[in-house]
């Protein structure tokens, strides 16, 4: 609620980009924006570290679409990565993205603080080549958020029509200015939190 109404009481200020929810949770929230140009993102896939049956990630992210997710977050499988089963790490990726609309933005994240820079290279390739709209960098599970090196990474690796976002790390308006610059299309942090409490004490 705090976030749909934001637009009314700082009309002068860009709102985030979407609330970002697990997937029971969708229904709820869109009674809470509807009416409002909040998006709603939902993490999908056996978050945050897709170790269930390919099954079930599928039905979860379609379940979540039906109640009203606009975007779907998932983790490209994490054990598969480490082992260097890429290909079917990418053939999940592309199961999950023929359940979902056109319309639907999949992002996907690879958990960059888990992986070496060669493997983050292959990871920037199964993601351009999946039909997902979104490389990210973190779940905020795994130990570590986006570092303006991956960012830089990213660009350098994935493919045109891919976007980045990068997410955890961020503390501060200089952090958010960096990435950006870096090649970041969008930045997660839940920092907004803070930053909407200091808006109303003023």
């Amino acid at each position: 609620r705090k976030a749909a109404e934001f637009y009314q009481k700082y009309p002068h200020i860009p709102n985030v980009a979407s609330i970002c929810i697990y997937p029971s949770f969708v229904e709820t929230v869109g009674l809470a924006v509807d009416g409002t140009p909040m998006k709603i993102t939902s993490v999908g896939g056996g978050f945050p570290a897709a170790q269930t049956f390919l099954e079930v990630k599928a039905l979860e992210v379609a379940m979540a679409v039906e109640n009203g997710a606009d975007e779907i977050d998932i983790v490209l499988n994490v054990g598969r990565m480490l082992t260097g089963e890429y290909d079917e790490a990418a053939n999940e990726v592309e199961v999950i993205r023929s359940e979902l609309d056109e319309d639907v933005v999949l992002k996907v994240i690879i958990e960059t603080c888990m992986l070496t820079d060669a493997e983050k290279i292959e990871m920037c390739r199964v993601v351009s080549q999946s039909g997902a709209e979104y490389i990210k960098t973190s779940t905020g599970f795994g130990g570590g958020g986006a570092t303006r090196e991956d960012v830089a990474l990213f660009k350098a690796n994935v493919a045109p029509h891919v976007k980045i976002k990068a997410a955890g790390g961020i503390a501060n308006l200089d952090d958010a200015r960096d990435f950006i610059a870096l090649g970041a299309d969008r930045l997660g942090t839940s920092r907004i939190v803070k930053a909407v409490k200091a808006l109303e004490q003023k």
